[in-house]
């Protein structure tokens, strides 16, 4: 049960019914992060912003490998469901590949260390070593994309952090412990 108030969408204060009304169109309904984040507009619009300017950095399925990465590591289960979702419907990744993420993993070797490296600054709150620099650097990544690499790790860890406070009722298809059958 959540344990922060939403608004309903149509009560919505200032500018976040126009953000709401955008979301909804995208998702078929208001998933209730956005719904929670409405009750502040400002908090609403930086969630918003990061997303659309993270959105030029770095190809969409890296950005769906760190989000899933991120947010196993940090135990956010609505995360999880949500960047499933989002990462099968519109970002075209397999079961396959949304679990190897999870994991830290995937087939692809560029994407299998972004998502280890992404792990390891969240497990690590950025104190991440030299070896794992070097690790995500020899898979091709140069250090202004390990900058955009811990800013979406950032932007991510944003909204686990707040489902995870608010414990926010999921929405979107559930997804199963990592190593059991979906």
């Amino acid at each position: 049960m959540p344990r922060l108030n939403a608004p309903a969408p149509d009560a919505a204060p200032g500018g976040a019914k126009g953000v709401l009304d955008q979301v909804g169109a995208q998702f078929g309904f208001v998933p209730n992060l956005f719904a929670t984040l409405a009750s502040n507009p400002t908090v609403l619009d930086v969630v918003m912003t990061l997303q659309t300017t993270l959105s030029r950095v770095l190809d969409a399925k890296t950005r769906h490998t760190i989000a899933l990465a991120v947010s196993e590591a940090s135990g956010c289960d609505y995360c999880l469901a949500l960047h499933s979702y989002v990462s099968s419907e519109l970002g075209g990744m397999s079961s396959e590949d949304i679990d190897l993420a999870r994991a830290g993993r995937s087939t692809d070797p560029k994407r299998a260390a972004v998502a280890r490296f992404a792990q390891q600054v969240v497990d690590f709150h950025g104190q991440v070593s030299d070896a794992d620099l070097a690790e995500v650097r020899s898979a091709g990544y140069t250090d202004p994309q390990i900058l955009s690499i811990v800013t979406v790790v950032v932007q991510v860890l944003l909204t686990n952090l707040i489902n995870n406070v608010n414990q926010t009722g999921i929405d979107f298809p559930e997804v199963p412990p990592l190593g059991t059958t979906r």
